[in-house]
């Protein structure tokens, strides 16, 4: 699959902000604390900041990676863009010339637990959802450029 890597432009919102709409429409764990316009904001926002990388490819926007710092925000993927190294690539991206990157994923986002762990991120801390809106158990994860 032909995957081109770029800087999100504001007219990207609208399609990254329907990606993470569709993640938290589509699982059943996630609550429901925001309109799809909010979500497309949100993503607005996001790129304004210029933290947002996308994966486009023939079909249009596949998936984003927003980074502020050594913080990875968000990553997600479009349904039939996951399990093609998508994911993988745009980490990749984000590590490239970093030795430090740290991110959050919910206890209950399975998938993106065993990923996060095969692209050599480690398990720092966990949390019992009080520090989230969400208020989800959450598991914090580092990457250290020499682990």
């Amino acid at each position: 699959m032909n995957v081109l890597l770029r800087p999100a432009r504001s007219l990207d919102a609208g399609a990254t902000g329907e990606i993470l709409y569709a993640f938290t429409r589509d699982n059943d764990w996630m609550p429901k604390l925001y309109s799809r316009a909010e979500t497309i904001a949100f993503c607005g926002t996001m790129i304004d900041r210029g933290w947002v990388t996308v994966a486009e490819n023939g079909t249009g926007v596949a998936g984003f990676l927003a980074r502020d710092g050594e913080h990875v925000c968000a990553l997600y993927l479009a349904g039939p863009a996951q399990g093609r190294g998508i994911g993988k690539r745009l980490l990749d991206e984000a590590k490239a010339g970093r030795d430090l990157l740290r991110l959050h994923t919910f206890a209950a986002n399975t998938g993106a637990r065993r990923f996060y762990l095969r692209e050599g991120f480690r398990e720092v801390a966990r949390g019992d959802g009080t520090s989230n809106e969400e208020n989800l158990p959450d598991i914090a994860y580092v990457w250290r450029k020499e682990d």
